[in-house]
This record gives C-alpha cells, structure tokens and sequence, in this order.
C-alpha cells in the first residue's frame, strides 16, 4: 500500500475514531483532537482543567477506542518514584524479581501530577522521555507506543510542587478544558443519570499507532511552512533579532527548539487528519496555541495588566 493510499485509509479510520469516543464524550471536540494529534505524533500532554471536567474518562475513552492498554495513578504527596516504576523484591527462592509498576502500559494517566514531589515527578518524566526504566543497574524498556497524559487542577494550589519549565517542556501539548456550553451539560446529565453504558469499540491497534507515527513522520513539508514554525517560536524570545517590542515588554523567557520540532510534527499530524498530503501554515496555526502556551512565560508586568499568556499568543500569530 502507498503513503497516499495509507493516509486516505488513516483519514477513514479517524473519522469512525472520533465517532466511537463521541459515544461516551460529549463536546470537548478540540480536546479529543488535541489530545489524538498528540498520540500518532508521539507525544505527551498535560491536562489542565477544575474537577469534575471529565479528565480521566476522556483518557480512558480515548485509550478503549485506540486498544490500548490504560493505567491510572493517583500522584500524591507521599507517592514514591518505586510506586510508580516498580521495585525489586526477594522471591520465595531468595532472588531478587522485579515488579513492574503502573508506568509499564501504552497509556498511563497521570492525575493530578503537580501534588506529588519533584523525586517522583523526575522519575516519570525520565520515564516519558527515555521511554524505558533503570531499576537495580537494569533497563527495561517500556510498552509501545507508550504515551503520558496528566492532569493538573488550576484552582487549588496549596501544598503542591508546580512542574519546573524544564519538565513543562517534556508535554508536547498544554490542553486546557473547560466548562461545556448550557445544552452540552444537559446531554450529559440525560447520559449519565440513566442505566444506559456506551459500548466503544476499538478502531485501531497498538501496531496500527505506531505505523501512523512512522507515516506520518515521512511526510512531506515545504521550507517555507518549516520557516513559519522556527521563526514563531523564534519571535516568542525576548530581546533577539527576531522578537517585537511586545515581547520584549511583557515576556522573560520564550520556547526553546524542542517547540519548533513539536509545531512541525503535530502540524504534519493535523494535515494528516484532514485529509491533507502536506501540511501548511494553518496547520501550524492551529496547534501554536497548545504548544507554545506552556514554553512561554510571562512577566510580572503582563500579569499586573491581566495580559495571559493566550493573548500573547494570539497577538504573535
């Protein structure tokens, strides 16, 4: 089969995706995209949104339609890193055996991961981008395709450990969810007060995923389109050739290149659930926000004129 006949039977595939998980989701129609154009580029994302917002059952959704194995871990401040990676223990024959923890999965959510110390958010995200663990000199390498999706609750902020921006840097996306519109919540209590279970079935497999990943890898994009994502993200550093006298004003520190590798790849992914051979500008577009809004930190001047970091954003594109 040809690269254009497998991105047209990709395109099919996603469509019957997306109806599957709208069986048991409603609304969030650009969460689900987002959080689907991260997992065939390869990627990880952070959740942010207040509870009750459906975090964990569009992750489970989600990993039932794509047949994926799926683990949740409940991050709180006593969790250690041996919680989450798994430990060695002596057997009834006095060897050492290892016992593999919850990150041994395709699919692990991670919720509420900003409650839990920097000892154990360091050994996942070493997890996230290593895609393997060293427990006792020994490596084991983790399921493929193998994604990260944690959560954080943007309201209550007391005794937590806020994720470093160098760790920040790890998600490929920051997907922010919010409260759905009047008829939205309506379908959803209908849905949810009933004896009524949707049934999701799978649509794609493991193997399936991490062919996309490679398709989609190989596909083709014009200079100029890899041009727009260099100079974006090069435009949101202050005080550098390419920065305006916005962001000089109102940012201390910018994205680094892992956001311009991470445009051009979720930009590919974009096209590719489009039906698009090549991506464009706009596919580019469409993702910046996403991407950029966790690299980009903003100064105390634009937190004292109520400019976020969206505006901001919106502003460069």
């Amino acid at each position: 089969m040809s690269d254009v006949q497998e991105l047209d039977d990709f395109v099919k595939k996603y469509v019957a995706l997306k109806s599957e998980i709208a069986k048991v989701i409603v609304g969030q129609d650009k969460v689900v995209d987002t959080l689907l154009i991260s997992i065939f580029s390869g990627g990880h994302s952070l959740l942010v949104g207040v509870p009750g917002l459906a975090k964990t059952l569009i992750v489970n959704t989600i990993s039932q339609a794509l047949g994926l194995d799926f683990k949740r871990v409940q991050f709180t401040p006593d969790l250690m890193p041996s919680d989450i990676i798994g430990s060695e223990i002596l057997d009834e024959n006095r060897k050492f055996k290892f016992l593999k923890g919850p990150v041994f999965t395709n699919m692990l959510l991670a919720d509420e991961i900003n409650r839990t110390p920097p000892k154990t958010q360091a050994a996942l995200l070493e997890a996230m981008q290593e895609k393997a663990v060293t427990v006792g000199g020994k490596n084991y390498k983790l399921s493929k395709p193998y994604f990260v999706l944690a959560t954080q609750n943007p309201i209550e902020q007391e005794g937590t450990y806020p994720l470093p921006e160098a760790q920040l840097d790890r998600f490929m996306f920051e997907v922010n969810l919010t409260y759905p519109s009047y008829q939205e919540e309506v379908d959803v209590v209908k849905a949810t007060t009933q004896n009524y279970n949707a049934q999701v079935d799978p649509v794609f497999s493991a193997t399936e995923i991490i062919e996309i990943q490679h398709l989609i890898r190989k596909m083709p994009i014009a200079d100029n389109v890899i041009e727009y994502a260099v100079t974006l993200v090069g435009k949101t550093r202050p005080n550098t050739e390419l920065s305006s006298e916005f962001i000089n004003t109102y940012v201390d520190w910018g994205a680094g290149p892992r956001a311009s590798q991470n445009l051009v790849l979720a930009g590919k992914t974009h096209a590719a659930s489009k039906g698009k051979y090549s991506p464009d500008i706009e596919d580019i577009q469409a993702v910046a926000t996403s991407i950029l809004r966790h690299r980009v930190v903003r100064n105390y001047k634009a937190e004292a004129e109520n400019i976020s970091i969206e505006a901001i954003i919106d502003r460069l594109l």
